[in-house]
């Protein structure tokens, strides 16, 4: 039985993983969010919510006691300093395994007009998103690193994954396919650890999304 840490659980993808969570595993999960009422548990035995800011050491590290995953799932242009509050937490508290959602085109690995486009949607938020990935890189943690394509609420699990270095040209990706990979890489022992992935629909190759 894993104990799961998901900071930003009111997020969409959080909230489809906490569900995947409970169908498929055992996992107790501990909800840290900013606004405690914002979720409702459906399973008071294997479900606890913390209020709180990630901001917040002295918070996260109450939070991370005892536990054997976190899972970071947040945004916002100060996330070099939520990732590195993060890291000194598990650092103090031992606590090793993290999968961290992150964006596509860090390394510069999306090509062509694809890659031009998602340039100009994210701007230099793509500089601030690669600090928080080195930051994790050059960490100890044993962590994953989701580079993730373009969001859809498709309602299907459908990915394919490419290591750093090599070409991210999938243009979207569904919620429920990258909280399914999360609970994927949360139960298994060895499967992602230290590595960046990107996470893309197969087939989805374009010059941009087909919803844009």
């Amino acid at each position: 039985m894993k104990r799961v840490l998901i900071l930003g659980a009111n997020g969409q993808v959080a909230r489809e993983a906490i569900d995947l969570f409970l169908k498929e595993t055992d996992a107790q999960l501990t909800l840290y969010l900013r606004n405690s009422s914002r979720l409702q548990i459906t399973d008071a035995n294997r479900e606890r919510v913390i209020e709180g800011d990630v901001n917040d050491l002295a918070k996260l590290k109450e939070a991370m006691v005892g536990q054997d995953v976190v899972y970071v799932n947040l945004g916002g242009s100060d996330i070099v300093r939520k990732t590195q509050n993060i890291i000194l937490a598990m650092d103090e508290l031992q606590v090793k395994r993290a999968i961290f959602i992150n964006i596509l085109g860090i390394y510069g690995e999306v090509p062509g007009e694809f890659g031009k486009w998602n340039r100009q949607m994210v701007g230099s938020g793509i500089e601030t998103w690669r600090k928080a990935a080195d930051l994790i890189e050059e960490s100890n943690l044993d962590y994953s690193i989701l580079r993730c394509t373009w969001f859809t609420n498709k309602n299907e699990i459908d990915y394919e994954l490419t290591e750093k270095g090599e070409p991210l040209t999938g243009t979207e990706i569904s919620r429920k396919s990258i909280a399914s990979l999360v609970v994927r890489l949360a139960e298994s022992e060895d499967f992602g650890i230290r590595k960046s992935l990107g996470v893309s629909k197969p087939y989805s190759s374009g010059d941009k999304p087909t919803f844009y």
